[in-house]
């Protein structure tokens, strides 16, 4: 019996004893009205609610006798092996061996979907994240948001929403022409321009785009700005692009910027311009100074903001109201920001624009911001020259190690990695500790085929030793931690729940053997935890998967 399954057993013993009270009382309550929690004692069962507390008041009755009629009414469910009321009203239950066990069955049998959820059903979302800037490598800062949004990412599709992973490529305006000429120094030999990128990548750049336009140095001036710059950047892109697939990052969308200022077809307004003008039909658009506005005061903004200046060129915020009305025109009706710890700034921006745009800031936009990220040890890129890149980061410490340290804290703390813990092979190193109990239910499983124990049987009531009722606590939990980090957007909750289950099934191991010690027969209690093994090795299979992780057979 599952949380759920319990939940909705425990709704139907309910209903009955608040409508005797109260009729009506029961109206609009679903069995989500009644989350279990697991005791922190497992002497206290394997399941706790606090229902008669929450309804007490509300029926007019005594929390304690309201709690003990309800347990009278689950002890003859069956599955229920005893209730308990504790203290001023809890409920304390305790399933039956088969009950529990039986999921360890339902577990190998649904494979990888097991965990997924549909709390998400119905959300469709943009999630934007990375959206390093084509100019140079990505760094560390990158990396942790690469590794923090496509967990998130997996959580939320695991859990039934419609997403996609954007990366918003900001290839327009002054920083790509500084670029191009950067690059063209480069290939002249010419010193880095004062306000262009220094670094050997550039020189490398230079040499690919010389490969690809030999004759570059050629050509009209006024050409070989534009012409560096194009080819550089479609260069460095593809970099950028290479670099997170070798990080287990993929992204489904590269939204180049220059979209939303390119003219439409036949002349008709750019996306930028007609970003303007549908703000402006919301009514929170007005003229100032030779200038358009953006009365984001309205929503919570600390000042209004410019949208296009006196000029008539457009500000920053233009191609962040096109783009954010771009992303609801393309049917994204929640959008997702993940920004890094220098955006601070954007958070009321960006909730604001969606309040102008006439959304609700609320309900229609997120604004997730990630904190500072260091790896004591880590030198600058050489290549570079000022910063750690993620290539360099991923190369020293590995994908597995990198990803699950990252997605392992929340995005709003700083972290500092410690090098020398993640590369090492023993239960100090977290992802170690998690990924070796996954192989190590193979090295079981591969022990019990050698040695003639297979899952021909299935005896759910024989799994009463205390390791194995602790285990099944833990993995009836995963779909709900899956659900819940989606719901909050923090994958550390996977990663902290692995490690707890590592540590389960580690001493269910050391009691409980699934091969007969030397020419012991083989009885259903060897078949059946086998059942149970190979169900801990697909929930830590599948926690790993949504981290971005790989879980090995052998280590």
């Amino acid at each position: 019996m599952n949380p759920d399954a319990l939940s909705a057993v425990l709704l139907a013993a309910i209903v009955p004893l608040i409508e005797a009270r109260r009729p009506g009382a029961s109206d609009g309550l679903t069995a989500d009205d009644f989350p279990l929690e697991r005791p922190k004692s497992r002497d206290h069962g394997d399941w706790a609610s606090n229902a008669a507390l929450k309804l007490a008041k509300q029926v007019g009755a005594n929390p304690r006798d309201l709690a003990t009629e309800i347990a009278a009414s689950l002890t003859v469910v069956d599955g229920i092996a005893s209730v308990q009321v504790a203290g001023p009203g809890f409920i304390n239950i305790r399933l039956d061996a088969a009950a529990a066990g039986a999921l360890a069955k339902t577990i190998v049998e649904a494979g990888a979907a097991f965990g997924t959820n549909d709390s998400q059903r119905g959300n469709t979302i943009n999630l934007e994240f990375v959206s390093a800037n084509p100019t140079g490598p990505m760094h560390i800062g990158h990396t942790r948001w690469a590794a923090l949004g496509d967990a998130i990412a997996r959580l939320l599709l695991a859990s039934g929403a419609t997403l996609v992973r954007e990366f918003y490529v900001n290839d327009a305006g002054a920083q790509m022409e500084r670029f191009g000429r950067s690059v063209l120094a480069a290939a002249k030999g010419e010193p880095t321009p004062e306000d262009g990128y220094p670094g050997s990548y550039i020189d490398d750049l230079a040499e690919r785009v010389l490969a690809v336009v030999p004759d570059l140095l050629s050509l009209p001036d006024d050409e070989q700005v534009a012409i560096a710059r194009d080819r550089a950047y479609e260069l460095q892109l593809g970099d950028l692009q290479a670099s997170l697939e070798k990080f287990n990052v993929h992204f489904d969308v590269f939204f180049s910027e220059r979209v939303l200022h390119a003219p439409g077809p036949d002349g008709a307004p750019s996306l930028v311009d007609e970003a303007v003008d549908r703000l402006r039909e919301q009514g929170h658009v007005f003229d100032q100074d030779d200038a358009v506005w953006v009365r984001t005061t309205d929503f919570g903004d600390d000042k209004d903001r410019v949208i296009r200046r006196s000029n008539g060129e457009y500000t920053y915020f233009a191609a962040d109201a096109a783009y954010y009305l771009n992303k609801g025109d393309r049917g994204f009706a929640h959008k997702i920001y993940l920004l890094g710890a220098d955006h601070h700034g954007y958070v009321h921006r960006l909730k604001a624009l969606a309040g102008a745009a006439g959304d609700d800031p609320e309900k229609d936009i997120e604004v997730l911001i990630g904190q500072l990220v260091s790896v004591n040890g880590a030198r600058l890129s050489k290549r570079a020259g000022n910063i750690i890149e993620l290539d360099d980061l991923r190369e020293w410490l590995g994908t597995d190690a990198l990803r699950y340290s990252l997605a392992r804290y929340p995005a709003d703390s700083p972290l500092t990695l410690d090098p020398e813990i993640l590369r090492k092979r023993t239960n100090d190193n977290p992802v170690f500790y998690v990924q070796y109990a996954h192989a190590r239910t193979h090295n079981v499983g591969r022990n019990a085929q050698a040695s003639g124990v297979d899952r021909s049987q299935f005896a759910p009531e024989l799994l009463t030793h205390e390791t194995e009722s602790a285990l099944l606590g833990a993995l009836q939990e995963f779909p709900r931690v899956v659900a819940f980090a989606a719901d909050v957007r923090e994958p550390h909750r996977v990663a902290r729940y692995l490690e707890e289950l590592a540590g389960l099934y580690h001493r269910w191991y050391d009691n409980c053997r699934v091969v007969p010690l030397g020419d012991g027969e083989i009885e259903p209690i060897h078949r059946t935890r086998l059942w149970l093994n190979d169900a801990t090795g697909q929930v830590l299979r599948n926690g790993l998967d949504l981290l971005g992780v790989s879980a090995p057979e052998r280590m």
